[in-house]
């Protein structure tokens, strides 16, 4: 593109250099939002079908858009269940309407 072949001409640092999980091969790679003071824990929950960071930021996105939440963090587990931690007075069935159009699950907690 543009007359750069950025395998040859951009310095890229290797992902297994900079400690980014995101999109690793690791399966048990664990990629965490930012940490939740423990005086603010709020409501867990777990999720399924999140890949990679950019699933954490959409989920997290949509939360934080539902009515009554203050916060949401989701730390992606890349085999398993990830965590979604919601501070607020979001009700569940909000909570579960909002990832499912996000094209995720919510499971039971």
């Amino acid at each position: 593109m543009c007359g750069t072949d950025t395998r040859k001409d951009l310095n890229l640092t290797p992902t297994a250099d900079t400690g980014c999980t995101c999109c690793s091969s690791d399966p048990t790679a664990v990629v965490s939002g930012p940490a939740v003071p423990s005086e603010a824990a709020g409501t867990i929950y777990g999720l399924e079908g999140l890949t990679c960071g950019h699933c954490v930021k959409t989920v997290e996105r949509v939360i934080s858009a539902v009515p009554g939440v203050e916060s949401a963090t989701v730390e992606l587990v890349t085999v398993g269940i990830s965590t979604l931690s919601v501070i607020g007075g979001a009700s569940r069935e909000s909570v579960q309407t909002a990832v499912e159009n996000a094209g995720y699950s919510l499971t039971r907690n």
